[in-house]
């Protein structure tokens, strides 16, 4: 790692200013497309708000999601039974990423291991929405960085 990938992934990508931009953006094409439109049809605005404090704890920011909303656990349990198939969740990958491409520093690493995030937590959230989905216990919120996965 270069010394311009040091501190946290969470600082390197423009903190909560930087990852409310982005998921603004990317909510502003979701809630237009045919295909995953239907997914939010009980979107509210304090989803946005909810994505911004999760991303911003996996990348190594605040702990807000942990602290106020129920941290991992509450975060797969929203996703239950919305049977996201595997189109929807490409595609929701597929805009986020481009969104990603737009919003956040152009550093290639970055770009990388953000991707890497995305598609690494759709396909959980794809898994969990199948109907019969029983959670039990899936541990403290992700952290990702750097190296990916920590």
């Amino acid at each position: 790692m270069t010394d311009q990938h040091e501190g946290t992934f969470y600082d390197a990508v423009g903190g909560e200013p930087a990852l409310r931009r982005l998921v603004e953006a990317f909510y502003r094409q979701v809630l237009v497309d045919p295909l995953l439109e239907p997914v939010f049809a009980h979107f509210t605005p304090t989803h946005i708000d909810h994505v911004v404090v999760w991303l911003s704890e996996v990348f190594g920011g605040p702990a807000v999601y942990t602290e106020r909303l129920g941290g991992h656990q509450a975060l797969l349990t929203s996703h239950l039974n919305l049977h996201i198939t595997e189109e929807q969740r490409a595609r929701w990958a597929e805009v986020m990423i481009g969104t990603a491409a737009k919003e956040l520093p152009p550093d290639e690493l970055l770009q990388r291991r953000f991707a890497e995030y995305i598609e690494w937590g759709t396909r959980i959230a794809a898994s969990v929405s199948r109907p019969g989905t029983k959670l039990g216990d899936p541990g403290p919120v992700p952290h990702w960085g750097w190296d990916g996965l920590a």
